[in-house]
């Protein structure tokens, strides 16, 4: 990635995004192809990722490679870095997008999906990190977006797992910026509000109707990067807004003004739908 007056410039690099099947993940693809990077896709569904890769190539002539990969399991992270090794791609930007969220009182929603939203939130973020970060200190150079949360910056009833394991992302962030400050690596964390994704896809929870689009929280996070900013907020202005509750407010206050907006959104009682027959 190269300097262009002050502003950075994703075009001859190559960025990998996980959960770049759906989504947010898709959309940072698809934007960063646009801008001239060469792109690889990670995500569980290797048909899925195919379709857009030959997209990607089809519209902006790029390198899209795609791995597939399950990052909740422990093994996932190793086998894409791995697999990275095998096919001789150096990473210049890792963009950890991919993540999963339990709605719902944490006693009544499925433990077993609750923990693998851990193990991909944070183990699977922080391993990729770990191992892609530690090539791109020893070349002395390249960049990590890690996708938190508006959800990070206060406790969140009901959505008690996805607001912590947000949490961890954002102070993970901050400090390895803070280790890593004239290295040339450089680490940014992105929070976006309500996204129109299928992120409550099988539940009875419905997407706020101001949620903004995964098109435009991908163009503004690699705006906010390009420009060198370290925390990037994408999405609407009063998503922004909201994260301050958390700073100002005393730790108890903000958590019972988290359930009150919980609860007016239903998340106090969230189901799972029968798939269609």
């Amino acid at each position: 990635m190269k300097q262009n007056g002050g502003v950075m410039s994703f075009a001859g690099s190559t960025a990998l995004v996980t959960g770049a099947s759906k989504g947010i993940g898709a959309a940072y693809a698809r934007e960063l192809a646009s801008r001239g990077a060469d792109v690889v896709l990670v995500a569980r569904s290797a048909d899925t990722l195919e379709r857009l890769a030959e997209e990607l190539r089809s519209a902006h002539g790029v390198r899209v490679e795609v791995i597939a990969a399950d990052l909740s399991d422990r093994d996932g992270p190793c086998q894409v870095d791995d697999e990275l090794r095998r096919r001789g791609i150096e990473v210049d930007l890792l963009v950890n997008n991919a993540g999963a969220g339990s709605i719902g009182p944490f006693f009544e929603r499925p433990f077993d999906a609750q923990l693998a939203n851990v193990d991909l939130n944070i183990t699977g973020l922080v391993t990729l990190t770990h191992r892609l970060g530690a090539r791109m200190r020893e070349r002395g150079g390249g960049g990590i977006i890690n996708l938190s949360s508006t959800a990070a910056f206060q406790p969140l009833a009901y959505q008690a797992v996805y607001a912590a394991t947000k949490a961890f992302v954002l102070s993970f962030s901050e400090a390895l910026a803070e280790e890593l400050a004239g290295t040339g690596v450089r680490v940014m964390a992105a929070h976006p509000g309500a996204v129109a994704t299928g992120f409550l896809d099988g539940t009875t929870a419905k997407i706020s109707h101001a949620a903004d689009s995964p098109a435009t929280i991908a163009a503004r996070t690699l705006d906010d990067f390009a420009r060198g900013r370290h925390a990037s907020y994408p999405g609407s202005w009063f998503y922004r807004v909201q994260t301050w509750a958390g700073r100002v407010l005393p730790r108890r206050r903000a958590a019972a003004l988290g359930a009150v907006l919980n609860r007016k959104l239903g998340f106090d009682h969230v189901s799972d739908v029968e798939p269609a027959r």
